[in-house]
């Protein structure tokens, strides 16, 4: 791939590296230690040599609150173990949200998106008191309904401020969470929560999404038939109502003021002083539970520990991210995407959370007129929104302040060398840029951000204090200097997933077994005893102490690999991004694509394959004879001849997840032969394009077959 970015200087230099708490962490574990730990390389070497000092460290620097006890992990443990952390600790994560209880200060937030009937919708606020207050109530009325611990909880919902009291008071007695967004269809979440069971469901009246009000109850009911024809399931149903009126309403539902007046009038689960009893459990006591995509099949639950996910975050924001009371954070998500959860957990730094629930891109300057008005200066999203924004040619820089802005954050896919270049010259030149990469998997992050050290075009900051990323060739060696590879993890750390549901004393034997085994295949299969993640990615030569930043590839099993040369999908895409979106450089008559994705398509019997190419053009635009030699060439020029598509052709649309992720695998499979059942088209946004691609291949695959004619 082509490297000459890694030479360059970097985009961005934290102005006072020397102050920030990652460097004040590091010589804290030097006069711990006696150590004489001199870079951020110096630490993180430190930090997954010696994983049991290190968290033990993590733990007493960023405050838990809870009874530590002795023994962390075993040290020379390794990842497929999944072996305990903390034995004898004694933690409740909610608990840990709500250590600030200021009447002063803002605990939450609620922005929704403006619509013709509500040009100007009012915020809602609550405070760190009266968030503690509400969340109290609730667990007052979880108790008289008599949910204990290890009951799940479900919501389907929009991100409100209701949907967070809910997952804290829940969380608080015990109980372990589950969410899905609002947006999915019924089908899909039916397929996720007839796994897990839920005894309760949260659920708003109505959402708002591209300057319209979408009535929710009608799904909801849906929801509720399929879980009690399939598996006989029928939860206490608690609706957080707007002031809209919608109909459809269940007379066996209970709104959520009623709840909320009910548990205030009992105060069940108080102490004589008036605090929540909060159940604390142990460290890998069961937290929430999170779901694959499913794409291919049905959604994993995926079973996160308590402790792990604390820990993870407190270290993420406090020690690598430099997050502070004071800030304000924002983060772009659905309640149904990881980065929900990770937004979530900043309560327990005590800042200001800001949720938001509509279309982010319906009027392109909201979000960024919420950060003048807001002042936050934590703004996270995605690397899909950061494009769209950019093809759009908005440059927010030109139509507001944003001189409170410290960091952002860009996930959810690669973030490409050209959106590095249009955050610091059309949004802001002097922030943190923090490409974040982790997932669902184990939501939290393997690289990301850290404070003290500078941005690189192109790259992700750092591996995180912690986690000993590597990467392996495909036979399991390590890589070469330079070389790309798939990102594995060598030690065992504690925001591993305890397993898939049901967890042991939560099924009937079988299926604990049948649970135990998919999470093997889907983490440990692929190379003995280490934690794979399914990333292709290269790790760039260290530069002023890093360690070496990440340029991520793309999915490892989209990756590329005619000839025997093994490349990632990203590879094309950020050739495409530079060379051919639409820009302020460009005009609306040149050649642009809107989006694209890239498969392999087997040849020769399965010995080799062919890349091919499917492009979607701006408004009405057709792929000439030109444009597929222009892009060839620049492909040809900026990569290498192997990573030229055999084949380019125009689609009408792209796959995307719900989630915003391009749906590359699926594709590859109707590309090779596969049927579009095969696809769970509740998981997408936008399953009807997959027809054409059903058409195409079968077109692709008769172009093999009269070649091995001739």
């Amino acid at each position: 791939m082509n490297t000459e970015s890694l030479a360059a200087p970097p985009l961005f230099v934290p102005p006072d590296a020397i102050s920030s708490r990652c460097v004040a962490f590091l010589k804290k574990v030097n006069e711990k230690y006696g150590l004489a730990l001199d870079s951020y390389f110096d630490l993180y070497q430190w930090s997954i040599d010696r994983i049991d000092l290190f968290w033990d460290t993590v733990w007493d620097d960023v405050a838990i609150v809870g009874y530590k006890g002795q023994g962390v992990v075993d040290n020379n443990t390794l990842p497929a173990a999944n072996p305990p952390w903390f034995s004898e600790a004694r933690i409740n994560w909610a608990e840990n949200m709500l250590t600030c209880r200021s009447a002063d200060k803002f605990a939450l937030i609620q922005a929704t998106e403006p619509t013709p009937e509500c040009p100007n919708p009012p915020h809602q606020r609550v405070t760190y008191a009266e968030l503690y207050v509400i969340v109290a109530d609730l667990v007052s009325a979880l108790l008289m309904l008599g949910l204990k611990p290890g009951d799940r909880v479900a919501s389907y919902s929009s991100n409100c401020i209701e949907n967070v009291i809910a997952c804290l008071a829940a969380t608080a007695i015990g109980c372990i969470w589950v969410s899905a967004a609002a947006d999915f269809g019924t089908q899909g979440v039916l397929e996720r929560f007839e796994q897990v069971q839920p005894r309760v469901v949260f659920a708003v009246d109505a959402v708002v999404y591209n300057g319209k009000v979408h009535p929710h109850l009608p799904k909801l009911q849906s929801l509720l038939s399929g879980l009690s024809e399939r598996c006989s399931l029928n939860p206490v149903v608690i609706v957080i109502q707007s002031a809209r009126n919608v109909p459809g309403w269940d007379t066996d539902w209970v709104s959520w003021d009623t709840v909320i007046s009910k548990g205030k009038s009992s105060s069940l689960g108080r102490t004589s002083e008036g605090e929540i009893e909060w159940c604390r459990q142990s460290f890998d006591w069961p937290l929430w539970i999170l779901f694959s995509s499913g794409t291919t099949g049905c959604p994993k639950p995926i079973v996160h520990r308590a402790g792990g996910m604390l820990l993870q975050a407190k270290k993420e924001f406090v020690i690598c991210a430099d997050l502070r009371p004071e800030d304000v954070f924002f983060y772009y998500t659905t309640t149904g995407w990881m980065m929900w959860n990770f937004l979530v957990s900043g309560l327990s730094v005590g800042c200001t959370l800001v949720l938001y629930d509509g279309s982010p891109l319906r009027e392109p300057s909201y979000l960024w007129h919420l950060v003048d008005e807001l002042q936050i200066s934590i703004f996270g999203t995605s690397a899909k929104y950061l494009d769209q924004l950019s093809r759009i040619s908005y440059e927010p820089r030109d139509h507001h302040n944003l001189t409170c802005l410290r960091h952002i954050y860009s996930t959810g896919s690669p973030l490409a060398h050209v959106l590095f270049d249009y955050v610091y010259e059309c949004i802001h030149p002097n922030v943190l840029l923090a490409s974040i990469t982790g997932g669902t998997d184990i939501c939290s992050l393997f690289g990301g951000m850290c404070s003290a050290l500078p941005v690189y075009r192109g790259e992700i900051q750092c591996r995180m204090l912690g986690m000993a990323v590597e990467t392996f060739t495909h036979d399991g060696h390590n890589c070469q200097a330079g070389e790309a590879g798939e990102l594995v993890c060598v030690r065992p750390f504690p925001c591993m997933p305890i397993g898939f549901w049901p967890l042991p004393g939560f099924g009937t034997d079988e299926s604990v077994k049948a649970a135990a085994e998919r999470f093997r295949l889907s983490y440990f299969a692929e190379y003995k005893d280490m934690w794979y993640h399914g990333d292709h990615v290269l790790i760039t030569p260290s530069q002023h102490g890093n360690g070496g930043g990440l340029i991520m590839l793309g999915r490892s099993d989209g990756v590329l690999n005619p000839g025997g040369i093994r490349f990632g999908s990203s590879e094309i895409y950020n050739v495409l991004e530079t060379c051919f979106s639409f820009s302020a450089q460009r005009n609306a008559n040149d050649a642009n694509i809107e989006d694209a994705l890239v498969v392999a398509q087997s040849i020769e019997g399965g010995a080799d394959e062919r890349v091919i190419l499917f492009v979607k053009l701006n408004g009405k635009q057709a792929l000439s004879i030109e444009m597929e030699q222009k892009i060839r060439s620049e492909i040809r020029s900026q990569r290498s001849p192997r990573h030229v598509p055999a084949r380019i052709i125009q689609v009408d649309d792209i796959p995307y997840t719900l989630n915003g992720k391009r749906v590359e695998i699926p594709v590859k499979k109707i590309v090779n032969g596969a049927h579009i059942s095969s696809v769970n088209s509740a998981t997408l946004r936008n399953p009807e394009c997959l027809a054409q691609f059903a058409s195409i291949g079968e077109m692709l695959r008769k172009e093999i077959l009269m070649a091995v004619k001739r």
